[in-house]
């Protein structure tokens, strides 16, 4: 395990192997002194949220979950993306795009949801990777 991982609010692992199948929970874009990547809040209490940073954090969070058992992005074959605003749908796809080849790529899913445990977030995802023992 890593300092750069992230303490579960709740009795579940943030990833867990199965055979030769590895499972990660949902991820946000939360770091581990429990602020969240991509939120500005201003003097006055204004907030500005931004997907482009959030979905670029929860694919490093998922990253080190991966790692910690061994794998990568590159081993994921399958992800379920919720996002809270479908216009978000852009710049989201701009982020996962860079992480991820069209031919090998994981398979995919994206759905809007109306929100997610913290107001702050945008965007939560959760995958499925093989990675051979």
């Amino acid at each position: 395990m890593t300092e750069k991982r992230m303490t579960p609010r709740a009795n579940y692992p943030l990833s867990k192997r199965v055979g030769d199948f590895i499972f990660v929970s949902g991820t946000s874009s939360r770091q581990p002194d429990n602020s969240f990547a991509g939120v500005e809040v201003d003097t006055m209490g204004t907030t500005n949220l931004d997907i482009r940073a959030q979905a670029a954090a929860v694919f490093e969070n998922m990253r080190v979950n991966l790692q910690d058992l061994g794998a990568d992005l590159d081993d994921l074959v399958d992800v379920t993306c919720y996002l809270v605003n479908m216009n978000d749908f852009g710049g989201f796809n701009e982020v996962y795009n860079r992480y991820f080849e069209r031919g090998t790529g994981p398979t995919r899913t994206t759905v809007a949801v109306h929100q997610l445990p913290h107001p702050h977030l945008l965007i939560e995802i959760k995958g499925t990777a093989y990675k051979p023992r």
